[in-house]
């Protein structure tokens, strides 16, 4: 398998600093596991037809350490239930960047992307040369290459997928 490159237009940046994902459907609505209902409450407060001016493929864009604090998981449930195909941020905390990353939601770390894009921009990330290009303004900013164990989970869909992929790998050794 190849890991597709992400090509969208940035649905949502996220300008604060240790951002907490909590907030995308409210702390109150964090136990929610339809994501039928995660997707209808997502940024709901910031911007009420949020989920109606999103279509598939979409990304979101955050600050630095975007996933600060507890990594839970219904905001990117809904984030993906309504079509978002990742996250490019400044950085991110450990603990959400590997909860994401084992959910086969890829993460791209971009040092630069708060200054590069602007909502709605349309961006293609390509993995094979690390390079996000920002399709509507005509620009390119390196970001940092995933390691291999992130790459290949990626490329597998998730933990369970990798977790296969080594199983048959030993397998035929």
């Amino acid at each position: 398998m190849t890991l597709q490159n992400l090509r969208g237009r940035i649905a949502w940046i996220f300008e604060e600093e240790d951002f907490d994902v909590d907030q995308i459907v409210g702390v109150k609505n964090i136990k929610i596991k339809d994501p039928d209902e995660l997707a209808r409450l997502a940024m709901a407060h910031e911007e009420a037809d949020f989920a109606q001016k999103v279509q598939p493929g979409d990304l979101l864009v955050g600050n630095h350490n975007f996933g600060y604090g507890h990594p839970h998981y219904p905001p990117m449930i809904g984030m993906r239930k309504l079509g978002i195909a990742g996250v490019i941020a400044e950085s991110f905390a450990p603990g959400y960047w590997r909860g994401e990353i084992a959910n086969g939601f890829p993460q791209v770390a971009c040092p630069g992307i708060m200054g590069a894009v602007n909502r709605w921009d349309e961006v293609e990330v390509d993995w094979a040369t690390s390079t996000l290009r920002n399709l509507s303004q005509g620009t390119e900013l390196p970001f940092e290459p995933l390691s291999d164990g992130d790459r290949l989970m990626l490329d597998t869909g998730g933990i369970v997928g990798y977790l296969h992929a080594r199983e048959e790998e030993e397998a035929t050794s």
